[in-house]
């Protein structure tokens, strides 16, 4: 095994290990927010600074927003995976896979916490708690952050549209899963690397705005956990595309 092989699986098994201690912590705060002891009682006492989120809060807008980017990234990398022999693509989609299905995982395991739905309201646009929760001043939904990609709320005026299976910036549309299903070797890796840069971008943007709007302490450590590990893997994935004679879309 490398070196460079063995960095990236001790940094996916530590990347595991915070995961499943978030996941943990969120375990307790929302224990703690129901007023749950330990034999599963609600005291009187029970504290009442902690309250679990609201169904329209940023807190659970990112859950089930994140939630469905990340699906969306983990079915990339498993249709890479059988488009190309390359083992770094290989071990790099693997890996991504992974990490994001744990914290797909996580996101949708703080809803059921809550009590809250995983799926938003009908009529209620990808991404809107970016925009509610944010101000002309502060907020992440500042188009800056995605890198010329326009708003990252997907509503009226944010110049993104969801068209095509792409609910919010950055998702790859059916067309461009369907070429990606239809490549091969370095065909598939190149246009797997576009497609993944591109969904990091928007993954980094959004987790960008919960760890500014969110209000659960351990879901704006996961956020911005987010941001640190997807910006590494951008430079990853430049250096990739360089190396097979291409770049970002």
């Amino acid at each position: 095994m490398t070196a460079a092989r063995g960095a990236r699986r001790t940094q996916w098994a530590a990347g595991s290990a915070v995961a499943l201690a978030l996941l943990f912590a969120a375990v307790a705060t929302v224990a703690a927010a129901r007023g749950d002891t330990a034999d599963g009682t609600q005291p009187q006492a029970a504290s009442a600074a902690v309250r679990a989120p609201a169904t329209d809060s940023a807190d659970a807008g990112f859950a089930r927003d994140m939630a469905v980017h990340h699906q969306q990234a983990v079915e990339m990398s498993f249709i890479v995976r059988d488009r190309t022999q390359d083992e770094e693509v290989r071990r790099f989609a693997y890996d991504i896979a992974n990490t994001q299905a744990n914290q797909r995982g996580m996101l949708l395991g703080w809803l059921d916490l809550w009590e809250l739905p995983k799926v938003a309201d009908a009529g209620q646009e990808p991404m809107a708690w970016m925009a509610t929760h944010g101000d002309d001043e502060h907020s992440a939904a500042d188009g800056h952050d995605m890198a010329g990609m326009g708003d990252m709320t997907a509503g009226s005026g944010s110049g993104f549209t969801a068209h095509d299976g792409a609910l919010m910036p950055g998702m790859a549309t059916r067309t461009e899963l369907d070429r990606l299903r239809k490549a091969d070797g370095k065909q598939a890796e190149i246009l797997y690397l576009q497609l993944m840069t591109d969904h990091h971008k928007g993954g980094v943007a959004m987790a960008r705005g919960c760890a500014e709007l969110c209000t659960v302490k351990t879901e704006r450590r996961l956020a911005q956990g987010m941001v640190e590990a997807q910006q590494s893997e951008l430079d990853a994935m430049a250096q990739m595309l360089s190396a097979r004679g291409a770049e970002p879309r």
